[in-house]
């Protein structure tokens, strides 16, 4: 009988939520560093990788807060490989603005979509084909001079 009052201690101790339990938005997320060479500067950041189908669908949906040295790249695009294409987002879900930027097969910025409207389905663009895509947190190009044609080294 005393194991089983144990069992339940634990059971219910597990299932206890509230100010203990971890937030799934405080959770770390792994990234790997990347680099922006902007006007012979170089900008570091450190960026979570959506490599699958679904990481790439989910992109930055729901998040609510985005580090200023922090992102998400989309390497490669899409996620099913096959090469350069255009690509196409939406920011349905998304209530931080962002920086969006497409990224050419050879680590040059084709252009970069800046402050994106949160929660807006309208499509938003690569000028040409790409095969990677990062986002910023919106405004974040513009702050540190990020352009057309500057390198993104990951």
């Amino acid at each position: 009988m005393r194991w089983l009052a144990v069992a339940l201690f634990v059971v219910l101790a597990g299932c206890r939520g509230g100010a203990g339990a971890p937030d799934a938005s405080a959770t770390a997320r792994a990234t790997i560093p990347l680099t922006i060479v902007s006007g012979g500067k170089r900008h570091a950041f450190a960026v979570e990788v959506a490599k699958t189908p679904e990481a790439q669908q989910r992109g930055l949906m729901f998040r609510t807060t985005i580090p200023a040295d922090g992102g998400m790249l989309f390497a490669p695009y899409p996620a099913a490989g096959g090469g350069a294409q255009v690509a196409s987002f939406w920011m349905k879900n998304t209530p931080s603005a962002l920086d969006i930027i497409f990224i050419r097969s050879d680590r040059t910025i084709a252009n970069i979509e800046a402050d994106t409207i949160p929660f807006s389905e309208a499509p938003v663009s690569s000028s040409e084909p790409v095969s990677a895509v990062l986002e910023l947190r919106g405004g974040r190009a513009a702050e540190l001079g990020i352009g057309e044609g500057d390198r993104v080294e990951w």
